[in-house]
């Protein structure tokens, strides 16, 4: 099973598709599927089955230890990774409920590290990714639009940290809920 953490953008996929109608024209990008669109906590990757029970056990402790209550979160603002010279990935970030991502990642981290997974190489940065490039052909479009469009995405209520499936198809990754966590 090839595993992740997140929490969910439910309901702004509309507004997410309107932010990918200003890059479609650029070369090489690949947009995501604004129903998928999450913030992801931490990616497991190809995770036994057996491991279940006991990731399940970690993240409940992740979520009780985090001390973070249902909040809401603005989406908005653009970026990319790593960097617009370079750009694999183009993001929404978010306005505000930073603080409390932060702090559920950083119990997840703390919990799932504890049980054999690699800890993360660089900084949490909270973002959906909307958008991939595979070659750098409409580098100029995208910087453009990055540059230059503030994006408001809009508010989501998070309440639950899910771990999720990710299935690779020939369509792009299609991902399922694998368990549910309350906040």
């Amino acid at each position: 099973m090839r595993l992740f953490v997140s929490v969910d953008l439910d309901g702004l996929a509309d507004e997410i598709a309107t932010v990918q109608e200003h890059l479609e024209d650029a070369s090489g990008i690949r947009p995501t599927d604004p129903s998928q669109a999450h913030i992801t906590l931490k990616f497991l990757g190809d995770t036994d089955e057996d491991r279940l029970p006991e990731l399940t056990e970690k993240l409940e402790n992740a979520v009780g230890e985090a001390g973070v209550d249902p909040f809401s979160a603005e989406i908005g603002g653009l970026g990319v990774f790593p960097h617009l010279d370079y750009i694999s990935v183009v993001w929404v970030g978010v306005r505000s409920g930073s603080n409390q991502l932060l702090r559920l990642h950083e119990a997840v981290e703390d919990q799932i590290t504890a049980i054999g997974f690699d800890p993360e190489d660089h900084d949490f940065t909270p973002h959906a990714t909307v958008a991939r490039m595979d070659h750098a052909g409409g580098k100029e479009l995208v910087q453009e639009v990055v540059e230059n469009q503030d994006p408001n995405i809009g508010t989501v209520q998070i309440d639950e940290v899910r771990l999720k499936e990710s299935e690779l198809t020939s369509d792009g990754p299609e991902y399922s809920t694998v368990e549910r966590f309350e906040l």
